[in-house]
């Protein structure tokens, strides 16, 4: 019996097979803007550019490694979100409000895979921000 809170066993499913090609993605396009550094925490690095030596040349190789390094950050913590979401449905608490332990509606779910809060929480959390 599926009612229009509750999300089935096949949904979940679904959900996960599309958080692990995401995840799959996601590696792929950190590699491209960075690579392995055992001297960051994250054990990755933005790669900096290198178009040579004149002033304007310089400016454009900060501003693309800036670029690059937001890239990085936005794709790290898309990657920690699909993570700690694959997390839950390992532990089988996928779909439940991290607050109020209440159902997490199930169209918020397909919009937002990643979401570990209901809508009435999350909203409530950013009113008060």
């Amino acid at each position: 019996m599926n009612t229009e809170n509750s999300i089935d066993k096949k949904l979940i499913e679904e959900i996960k097979k599309n958080l692990l090609a995401q995840k799959k993605q996601i590696m792929t396009d950190l590699s491209d803007v960075s690579h392995k550094d055992i001297h960051e925490a994250d054990n990755r690095s933005a790669q900096f550019p290198e178009y040579g030596d004149k002033p304007d040349e310089n400016a454009q190789e900060i501003s693309d490694f800036s670029t690059t390094v937001m890239a990085q950050k936005v794709l790290e913590k898309s990657l920690e979100d699909i993570d700690k979401a694959l997390n839950r449905i390992e532990k089988g608490t996928y779909g439940i409000c991290k607050y109020c332990h209440k159902p997490i509606n199930a169209k918020r779910l397909q919009a937002r895979p990643t979401a570990g809060a209901c809508i009435t929480c999350k909203t409530e959390l950013q009113e008060n921000e």
